[in-house]
């Protein structure tokens, strides 16, 4: 039955494909560029499938919060992810995805995650200790393989930084979802080099995965410790989770548990290094606070830290866009939304609008300081609602913990562009190397190593 509603306004676009030459052009221009001529809520087409960009924080909390359960992930994920995650808890839906996040959730308490700072701080320091006074620092490299460490360290008790495979599935998969390219909206069946490759990869990522949990498996349970593959080979030989929804999720957090907390890192890097002001605030805070070495104590107090990592999430969201689809009829502010449209709530475009944000394209961490009255998903850099990341949490533990231990040693500068071309894969991507040159402090302490 109609409801007298209409259907959110958009461009025309070409027969057959739409809006897709235009989105594969420019993805945050596209975006911009309807909020501005037709709302911030406005449909679009991709090869016949009818989307909506939701960009008003008061719809995106309808759809990740309110009423949650009208939507669901959609098949724009699952067409590119399921091969790789279709089993684990980013993609699963209703009852098995329930379960799972049950089963996970011990893993990422806080008294459990307060156990994995002093490998998150071992690993930045082994890191800092390579550097050198006036060194050049890729910072994106070094973030990523102490990211991928450190993960393998707290939630899988291994040593991943020497298996080549889990960096080059990573790869592979971003690469499979780039949406500025025009192969990213085709088929995976249709054999373009990217999904060749993906799949040879996925299928090594697979077998990697596999063996770690054979080894855990031959392990006594006394011996095998309580990061999350232990506990999720607990609840396997339990027959709680199936072979299947054990590798989807092992290779669920080796995805995206360091790409995106690596990119928060090297964005929060390249923020900082343009501002020596904020540097000097963070290195003076983390010498009140540390006391030369950060603890799980010390990261509450650790405000103004927390306040930069916010900032540096607003304006470069590692995950930029979220996807979800309409299992029913629903009314979104105002228009009629009907089942099976796919909706992209775009956390660049809403992080840096102008209705909820002064000059939003500036780098002030201050604007979290205090309340600001602002909605509540104007921000959403981990998303919302019951499926919020679930490791939001570690993940800004882990932020605060490498920047505190690099800012207990060096302060830096900025010697590649400000604003280096940015690339909208799976996640949101420096398209250029970003490039620190390495001050080592005077009052730091720390060792000469000349």
């Amino acid at each position: 039955m109609s409801t007298g509603l209409s259907y959110p306004p958009g461009p025309n676009g070409l027969p057959v494909v739409g809006n897709t030459l235009d989105l594969s052009r420019d993805v945050f221009e596209f975006y911009e560029q309807l909020r501005d001529e037709y709302g911030r809520i406005a449909s679009y087409r991709v090869f016949g499938t009818d989307a909506c960009m939701v960009a008003h924080p008061d719809a995106i909390q309808k759809i990740l919060l309110d009423d949650h359960d009208a939507f669901e992930k959609g098949e724009v994920i699952t067409r590119n992810l399921d091969d790789a995650m279709g089993e684990g808890l980013f993609l699963t839906e209703g009852d098995q995805w329930k379960s799972q996040r049950t089963h996970v959730q011990p893993a990422f308490y806080r008294q459990r995650l307060n156990t994995y700072v002093p490998e998150m701080r071992a690993t930045a320091t082994e890191m800092v200790e390579q550097w050198r006074d006036g060194t050049v620092l890729e910072v994106n490299d070094a973030m990523t393989e102490t990211t991928m460490d450190v993960l393998g360290r707290t939630l899988f008790g291994v040593d991943v930084t020497d298996e080549p495979v889990v960096a080059e599935a990573s790869d592979a998969i971003l690469a499979r979802f780039d949406t500025n390219r025009f192969w990213s909206f085709l088929p995976e069946t249709i054999p373009t080099p990217t999904n060749r490759r993906y799949k040879r990869e996925l299928e090594r990522l697979r077998t990697f995965v596999d063996t770690l949990t054979a080894e855990r498996r031959d392990q006594p349970p006394e011996n095998r410790g309580d990061d999350l593959l232990s506990i999720l080979v607990e609840f396997l030989e339990a027959s709680d989770l199936t072979r299947e929804e054990l590798r989807d999720n092992m290779v669920t957090f080796l995805f995206a548990g360091h790409e995106t907390t690596s990119l928060g890192l090297t964005y929060a890097l390249l923020c900082l290094a343009q501002h020596p002001e904020e540097q000097e605030r963070l290195c003076t805070e983390i010498d009140a606070v540390c006391d030369g070495r950060v603890t799980a104590d010390d990261l509450a107090e650790l405000e103004h830290t927390e306040r930069v990592i916010d900032e540096a999430l607003r304006l470069y969201p590692p995950v930029y866009m979220f996807f979800r689809e309409a299992t029913e009829d629903v009314e979104l502010a105002g228009y009629d939304i009907p089942e099976g449209t796919t909706l992209v709530l775009p956390q660049w475009v809403v992080h840096r609008d102008s209705a909820w944000w002064d000059d939003p394209k500036a780098f002030r961490p201050d604007r979290f300081a205090a309340d600001s009255g602002r909605p509540e998903y104007a921000y959403f850099p981990f998303g919302g609602g019951p499926r919020h990341c679930i490791g939001m949490r570690f993940a800004r533990m882990e932020m605060k913990t490498v920047l505190a231990t690099i800012l207990s040693d060096y302060t830096f500068e900025l010697v590649s562009d400000p604003n280096p071309d940015l690339i909208a894969s799976s996640n949101l991507k420096p398209g250029d190397p970003i490039e620190i040159r390495l001050r080592e402090r005077e009052s730091s302490g720390a060792v000469n190593h000349d």
